[in-house]
């Protein structure tokens, strides 16, 4: 758990460290990179009262206008604001400064459902038919909300921690206001290898037509493990899509063969719709439709403001500022890692032998703990360096193997209980034990014990 900690200057304190910088944007402070595109960087974000992590897009107003994206943003942010269901990434909130629009999305951590395929191939037949399930169920709902993705792929579908599908980026998604008078879509939009037929040929198409096109060519990948329609010509691609010409691989079950050839079939007016998807025998097999979406109303008026900063109530600054540094959290289940044979009551006792890893528990406060332990290493011959709540303790004088060196590091299991581990990273074991008697003896007064403690695992 402990890090390697910057090196210590020639009077063997501690060097500044960026750790103690943060950048925040309204109430939440700024982490790593998750990716980039032409248009965007997305950012892992924590909100500062909740602790909640967040992903939040960030775009330059000015690319935006250059390049002409003024209206596909405020397209993207009226559709976010409509949808609410749990395949959906969720649109917490939209920021603004002068220069940059933030939104502040749900953070799903296992990335894109494309990159699952890449790594492993296809996918069994249950798992597959689970996640098209999952997809079909948050497409019925983007329709119901007037909502029209337009560039379904399985780069745009993301996976949290519990294999939860969620539909992302909907950049290019249509609403009831982009219909033209003959009440179909004209804009030729999406990824060529999804895109259906109508939208090839240019004579206008239904959203909701395409969407489910989109799903039944997923549906092939996630299962066959490549794309039912590719070439490296474009135009003979386009000419296999307008004629539906694909064949399966052997493996797929009749069940999924039937729907599928009746979700990818060229004609729209003879394409199944949601409704028939939802009664298909194939498609119904562990089916467990999802109750949790949310019809909320929701005011489209200041979608235009992101552009305008004098309809800004408050604009979001992003600005660099010190952070007050707290030790790192240990849940439950790191708690349990610490010892092998999980049983946890050592860890609220004194080591009867030392090793080159020891742990105590204290109820003082953090910082309390950091000045005692400083205090006590440095009569025993040691440099001090110290980052937040981890120090390292290097020995003055060459041992046996070198420089005696230690490092400790001060953890959080509770807001009146810390837990301390101490360790040998180089130098001689006996040297180690020796410090240890000394340093533990003097720590005394600091450390928690318990006569009888019985902690459930």
């Amino acid at each position: 758990m402990s890090q390697k900690l910057d090196k210590l200057d020639s009077n063997g304190s501690s060097c500044t460290n960026s750790s103690s910088m943060r950048t925040r944007v309204g109430n939440y402070e700024l982490g790593r990179t998750l990716g980039s595109g032409n248009f965007a960087k997305v950012k892992l974000a924590r909100n500062l009262d909740t602790g909640k992590q967040v992903a939040i897009k960030i775009l330059e107003k000015n690319k935006i206008v250059k390049d002409k994206m003024t209206d596909q943003i405020k397209r993207e942010v009226s559709t976010m604001k409509l949808v609410k269901h749990p395949n959906i990434v969720e649109l917490y909130e939209v920021m603004a400064s002068k220069s940059k629009i933030y939104f502040v999305l749900e953070y799903v951590t296992e990335g894109e459902l494309f990159s699952k395929i890449a790594r492993r191939g296809k996918l069994k037949e249950e798992d597959a038919l689970a996640y098209f399930q999952q997809l079909i169920d948050a497409v019925d709902y983007c329709h119901s909300r007037g909502v029209y993705h337009r560039d379904l792929k399985p780069e745009n579908l993301l996976l949290d921690t519990n294999g939860t599908l969620k539909i992302s980026d909907f950049g290019l998604s249509a609403l009831p206001q982009h219909f033209r008078e003959d009440g179909l879509l004209h804009t030729a939009c999406g990824t060529p290898n999804y895109v259906a037929p109508e939208i090839i040929v240019d004579k206008g198409y239904d959203g909701a037509k395409v969407d489910i096109w989109s799903c039944g060519v997923i549906l092939f990948v996630l299962m066959a493990g490549y794309l039912p329609f590719n070439d490296s010509n474009l135009m003979a691609m386009y000419k296999k899509i307008y004629k539906a010409e694909f064949s399966f691989p052997e493996w797929f079950s009749p069940g999924a063969k039937r729907l599928i050839t009746r979700v990818l079939t060229p004609n729209p007016k003879h394409r199944i719709n949601v409704s028939q998807i939802l009664e298909d025998p194939w498609f119904k097999k562990g089916y467990k439709p999802e109750k949790h979406a949310f019809f909320q109303k929701v005011k489209l008026d200041d979608v235009e403001a992101v552009f305008d900063d004098e309809s800004i109530d408050q604009l979001a600054i992003e600005q660099q500022e010190f952070k007050i540094p707290r030790p790192t959290f240990l849940n439950a289940f790191e708690l349990i890692s610490f010892n092998k044979g999980l049983n946890l009551s050592s860890l609220f006792e004194k080591e009867k032998e030392v090793k080159l890893e020891t742990r105590f528990t204290s109820k003082c406060s953090a910082p309390e703990i950091i000045s005692k332990m400083e205090e006590t290493a440095k009569p025993l011959g040691f440099y001090i360096q110290k980052r937040d709540y981890k120090m390292k303790f290097q020995g003055k004088k060459i041992g046996r193997k070198g420089h005696l060196s230690i490092a400790t590091e001060v953890f959080e299991v509770t807001p009146s209980l810390f837990l301390v581990e101490v360790r040998k990273s180089s130098g001689d074991t006996l040297e180690y034990q020796k410090f240890y008697h000394k340093f533990s003896t003097s720590l005394k007064d600091i450390m928690w014990t318990t006569e009888d403690m019985n902690v459930v695992a």
